[in-house]
């Protein structure tokens, strides 16, 4: 299992991700997302899902039209671990 990550290396990833933030209550990140109309939302989501697939480990996300809200945790170690960071750099790179 994966060791969630605390301190300076939470701290040290965030800041390499920008306008990625710590959930409030949990131990989870999120950010959100704005495109200029669904197709595009959609598309970048369906990118993002093929990757989440190669990596097995899936976001919690919703979409209304044209926004995007994605929040990343490893459920099985109870938080945000390096398979998060990994996952939200290449949510990026998706952009």
């Amino acid at each position: 299992m994966a060791a969630t990550l605390s301190g300076e290396a939470r701290a040290e990833a965030l800041a390499g991700l920008p306008g990625w933030r710590e959930v409030e209550g949990r131990d989870a990140i999120a950010k959100a997302f704005r495109f200029a109309d669904f197709n595009q939302a959609f598309g970048f989501m369906t990118r993002v899902a093929l990757a989440a697939e190669r990596m097995d480990h899936h976001p919690e996300w919703s979409n209304v039209y044209n926004r995007v809200e994605i929040v990343l945790s490893t459920h099985d170690a109870g938080g945000v671990t390096e398979r998060d960071v990994r996952l939200a750099e290449f949510i990026e790179q998706a952009l």
